[in-house]
């Protein structure tokens, strides 16, 4: 079965950087479009980047020009690069797989989360 394993959470200062990444196996990483969500207002899930199988990007206006999602397909992960990082960005973070991610339409695989705590 598909299986999505998330890594690199923690706790950073304002303005630092983490690097979160999603190891994936059971499906072809490279047909397959990709997303990180973090819980947002009223614990709903919340698209914070995406990135399709041809490469092409979303952010999420929050996070444009902070963070970079990237794909290693010869590692079968996903990466999140987070940058100048604020204490609103504290969250737990989800990595996502769909053949099509949507926005407002959940993803059908996740990962089980890593938490972000920005401490100010």
């Amino acid at each position: 079965q598909v299986q999505l394993v998330e890594s690199g959470g923690g706790l950073v200062q304002a303005g630092g950087s983490l690097r979160l990444s999603c190891a994936v196996s059971g499906t072809i990483f490279s047909l397959n479009s990709m997303g990180w969500y973090r819980l947002g207002p009223g614990n709903q899930r919340e698209l914070v980047a995406a990135i399709t199988r041809d490469g092409a990007t979303y952010y999420a206006d929050f996070v444009k020009g902070r963070f970079t999602i990237s794909r290693d397909k010869s590692k079968n992960t996903l990466y999140l690069y987070m940058n100048s990082l604020k204490s609103e960005d504290t969250s737990i973070y989800y990595c996502a797989l769909d053949w099509l991610i949507r926005i407002g339409v959940p993803p059908s695989h996740w990962g089980q989360g890593t938490q972000v705590t920005v401490s100010s």
